[in-house]
């Protein structure tokens, strides 16, 4: 599913070149759930942003099912991460102007040419799944931060990805919101197949994971 070639990301500081991810190697088979570790600092959301397709590498590759993503231009690019890469990010994200059905529809709605009416029932279908079946209508901000999130993970599914990618998804939720939340990532994974890849500070959820992945300087350690 993935695989990362002596991927590297450097930032230009007041003090001259700092490399986030210095040379990092990484394997993660499809359909597997993958953790993240790392103290705050060690290079892990550069990573991620890097496979994500997010943030361009300073040397290297990353390779999503095989295509070389930053090889394509922008434009394919852009096309392959909303295709086959999900995101659920460290805060919800949501736009605050649309409705949770909205939200969740909104990446399918890109370069889409056919009728909206079977994005919106899939939609529909997956907010319910999330619990969330009686918010359709509803506004960011007129629910929960855990629903939110929910809304979230039903966005990042809105097209059928082959792979999420999830930074620290429950990190400013109390505990029993952040069971729930894992709880339906792991879901997806577990019942839909889909490859998990997860940033955490939590040992404890990093514990479930198939593969653990630590990085401290930018590098793999363990």
């Amino acid at each position: 599913m993935l695989s990362c070639r002596a991927l590297r990301k450097d930032y230009v500081t007041e003090r001259g070149p700092v490399a986030a991810v210095a040379g990092v190697d990484l394997d993660v088979a499809a359909g597997r759930y993958a953790a993240i570790i790392g103290r705050s600092g060690s290079g892990k959301s550069s990573l991620m942003a890097m496979i994500g397709g997010l943030s361009r590498p300073s040397a290297g590759q990353v390779l999503v099912e095989g295509t070389d993503i930053w090889s394509l231009s922008d434009n394919a690019l852009s096309a392959f991460r909303n295709r086959r890469i999900g995101y659920v990010f460290q805060f919800a994200s949501l736009l605050p102007t649309l409705r949770l059905i909205d939200n969740v529809a909104l990446p399918g709605m890109l370069g889409r040419t056919g009728a909206t009416k079977p994005l919106y029932a899939r939609a529909a279908a997956l907010l319910g799944q999330m619990g969330l079946g009686d918010h359709l209508d509803a506004y960011p901000g007129e629910v929960s931060a855990g629903e939110q999130r929910r809304a979230v993970i039903a966005r990042a599914l809105i097209n059928e990805p082959a792979l999420i990618l999830a930074d620290e998804p429950t990190s400013d939720l109390d505990e029993q919101t952040e069971i729930e939340i894992m709880d339906e990532l792991l879901a997806v994974n577990c019942e839909r197949g889909t490859t998990l890849i997860l940033v955490t500070h939590n040992l404890a959820l990093a514990e479930q994971a198939e593969q653990i992945v630590h990085i401290a300087h930018g590098t793999i350690v363990a």
